[in-house]
C-alpha cells in the first residue's frame, strides 16, 4: 500500500504542474493538492490543516507572465506526505510539513526557472520543424515541454517519497522540543503574512468598514467563517445592485470609445 501511495503522490505532483502551466483546472492550488493527497494518504484531517496553512501563505502571490514564485502546491503535497508518514499529532504534523515543505516550495522557484529555460530550446526546435513543414515531428517535439515541467516537480517529490520520512524521523529525534514548537508557532503566523499580502492588492482602504465589520463578527460575536462569508456575499450583492441601479438611472453617463487597439 505504501508503494502505491508513493507512486500516486509522484503522479499527483506531475499533474499539478501540468495543470498550472496549461490546463488550469485549479487542481494546483495548495488546498486542492492537499485534498487529493489526503485521499491518497487516507488522512484527510491532517491534509486539510496543512493545505489550509499553505493556501493562506499563497494568498496574494501570483506568477504573472514569466515570473516564478514559490511552489506552495508542491510544498503542500510534500508536507502532507511526509507528515502523514511520520506523525499522528496535528501540531507536530504542521511543524513537519513546514520544515520540509517550505524549503521544497522555495526550491520550486529554481526548478520552474530551469524548466522554462529548457522549454525555450524545445520551442525553437518545434519552430524549426514547423518551418521545414515537418508538422508530425513538431507535434512530437512539443510533447517534451509538458514532460519537462512534470519532471521539475516529479523528481523532488520522488526524492521526498524515497528519503523524506527517514530524514524527518532523524531530525525529530535530534532537534529539541522547543524547535518543533517554534515551527508550529511559525505555522500559525505565516497565514497572517499571506492575508497581509492579499490586502495589499485589494482596495482595503476603500472598504475598511467592511473589514472592521467582518472582524467584529468573527472575533467578538464568534460567527463561523462560513457565516461571515455569507454576510460578505450579501453585502457585495447589495453593493452591486445599488451601483447598477445608479448607472442605469444616470442620464449623464458618457462612454468614451477607445482606439483601434482596444478592439
Amino acid at each position: 500500500m505504501e508503494i502505491i501511495q508513493g507512486i500516486l503522490i509522484i503522479l499527483l505532483s506531475m499533474w499539478m504542474v501540468i495543470d498550472q502551466q496549461g490546463l488550469v483546472i485549479t487542481t494546483w492550488f495548495p488546498i486542492m493538492v492537499a485534498f487529493f493527497a489526503g485521499l491518497i494518504m487516507q488522512d484527510m484531517q491532517t491534509a486539510m490543516v496543512i493545505g489550509g496553512t499553505f493556501q493562506l501563505m499563497n494568498l496574494g502571490v501570483a506568477n504573472i507572465g514569466g515570473s516564478s514564485v514559490p511552489n506552495w502546491g508542491l510544498a503542500s503535497l510534500v508536507g502532507v506526505y511526509v507528515a502523514c508518514k511520520t506523525t499522528n499529532d496535528i501540531e507536530q504534523a504542521k511543524a513537519v510539513a513546514l520544515a520540509v515543505g517550505v524549503p521544497v516550495g522555495m526550491l520550486g522557484i529554481q526548478l520552474d526557472v530551469f524548466a522554462k529555460l529548457l522549454n525555450t530550446y524545445v520551442t525553437h526546435a518545434a519552430q524549426r520543424a514547423c518551418n521545414e513543414m515537418k508538422f508530425k515531428k513538431m507535434n512530437h517535439i512539443l510533447w517534451i515541454g509538458p514532460a519537462i515541467f512534470a519532471l521539475s516537480t516529479g523528481i523532488p517529490t520522488a526524492l521526498c517519497v524515497l528519503f523524506g520520512d527517514t530524514i524527518v524521523n532523524t531530525i525529530l529525534t535530534a532537534v529539541p522540543e522547543w524547535f518543533t514548537n517554534g515551527l508550529s508557532i511559525a505555522g500559525n503566523m505565516l497565514p497572517v503574512v499571506g492575508i497581509a499580502l492579499l490586502l495589499q492588492v485589494m482596495p482595503a482602504k476603500k472598504y475598511l468598514s467592511m473589514l472592521m465589520i467582518g472582524f467584529v463578527f468573527s472575533a467578538y460575536l464568534n460567527v463561523p467563517m462560513f457565516g461571515v462569508s455569507i454576510i460578505g456575499l450579501a453585502l457585495a450583492y447589495y453593493f452591486f445592485t445599488t451601483e447598477s441601479k445608479k448607472l442605469s438611472t444616470n442620464e449623464n453617463v458618457t462612454f468614451e470609445e477607445g482606439d483601434d487597439w482596444d478592439e
